[in-house]
């Protein structure tokens, strides 16, 4: 009996040895950004399933509303990962310190104009080219020729006719702002109150301008020039009820009258899980993600191996000449141009 009591506790033994392991529970990675943040539920799993992980997305309204909360709340952060704070911020968020420095060896494809940050606290990951979009079937039904700069926007045939967003509020909104700041120098002040003069509409962020305000997005708004984006055209056509072999909108690319935008992703301090935080922060710069962002946030990828869908080479345009301003400038000045800008347009 106690032969066979043995055996029957060794093999009980053998039976536990062998059971597969309770496999470990996914790492959590939470990532705070924008509200236009977009990216394909196939792209992220890809990720999950690669490294066992669990990546959570948080809206933070736009991105000045979104790199105030993580400001306030960086000594218990809300994520662990922030993206897009972009090149019109980035000063902001370096200062108030949120970051931690992270060398991620993805860097390496991507081209030095886009890394703004030496210290590697904030890593490029997409840019784009914040320009007036037009509804052409406003201007063709009316008979009305498409402004070609910044001094015909504030002519009274354009009255009532364009709105922008609250650059206090809005990186689209600030990124405009300094493109005029770029051009007109010390009189930026006096263009904008000629705008004010013809009638133009501030609104707090690019959702409303854009798909309440905007003609041709809405069809129903009042305004058929919108301050968004050069590939806003392409998402015209991709987003279509119905095929279209052209976009019902097209931008305004003349010289200086495009700001480029520059967003950057960060690890935030305070946060956890940092070897995984880590990877997803490479994962947003490999091919796989880059590839992903245009067609779901209609961006452009910093990472030059990544290829542009279709619509991007057929509908999106680039400026040639985009505003010159330099990181510094910006840092320097933003916030009291936004100040006498606010004032300004009281």
């Amino acid at each position: 009996m106690k032969r066979i009591t043995f055996y029957f506790l060794l093999f009980t033994v053998m039976l536990t040895s062998c059971a597969p392991a309770t496999p470990a529970e996914p790492q959590t990675v939470t990532v705070i950004t924008h509200d236009s943040f977009a990216i394909g539920e196939e792209t992220i799993k890809a990720f999950e399933t690669e490294n066992n992980a669990k990546v959570v997305f948080l809206q933070g309204g736009d991105a000045g509303s979104l790199l105030n909360q993580s400001i306030l709340t960086k000594d218990a952060p809300l994520a662990d990962v922030l993206f897009g704070v972009d090149n019109t911020f980035l000063s902001r968020a370096l200062e108030a310190d949120i970051f931690e420095a992270y060398q991620s060896p993805a860097l390496a494809d991507i081209p030095d104009e886009f890394k703004l940050d030496p210290s590697n606290r904030a890593l490029p990951v997409d840019y784009g080219d914040v320009c007036i979009n037009y509804d052409k079937k406003y201007f063709a039904d009316n008979n009305l020729s498409v402004p070609q700069s910044f001094e015909d926007l504030a002519k009274p045939e354009y009255n009532d006719l364009l709105v922008v967003e609250n650059p206090a509020t809005s990186s689209p909104g600030l990124a405009f702002l300094l493109a005029t700041r770029a051009y007109f120098g010390d009189g930026y002040l006096d263009y904008w109150k000629s705008l004010k003069e013809n009638g133009v509409v501030v609104v707090d962020g690019w959702e409303t301008a854009y798909y309440t305000n905007f003609s041709a997005s809405s069809g129903k708004g009042a305004q058929p020039m919108v301050v968004s984006y050069a590939s806003s055209p392409a998402a015209e056509v991709v987003f279509a009820s119905e095929p279209l072999d052209e976009s019902p909108t097209a931008s305004i690319v003349a010289d200086g009258m495009c700001f480029r935008q520059i967003e950057f992703v960060g690890i935030l301090k305070n946060g956890q899980n940092k070897p995984i935080v880590q990877k997803f922060v490479d994962f947003m710069l490999s091919q796989k993600f880059q590839e992903d962002m245009p067609l779901n946030m209609f961006v452009y990828p910093v990472n030059p191996k990544a290829q542009l869908p279709e619509a991007f080479v057929k509908h999106a345009a680039v400026a040639q000449v985009p505003a010159a301003m330099s990181a510094d400038e910006i840092a320097s000045n933003r916030d009291a141009w936004i100040e006498s800008w606010t004032e300004a347009m009281k």
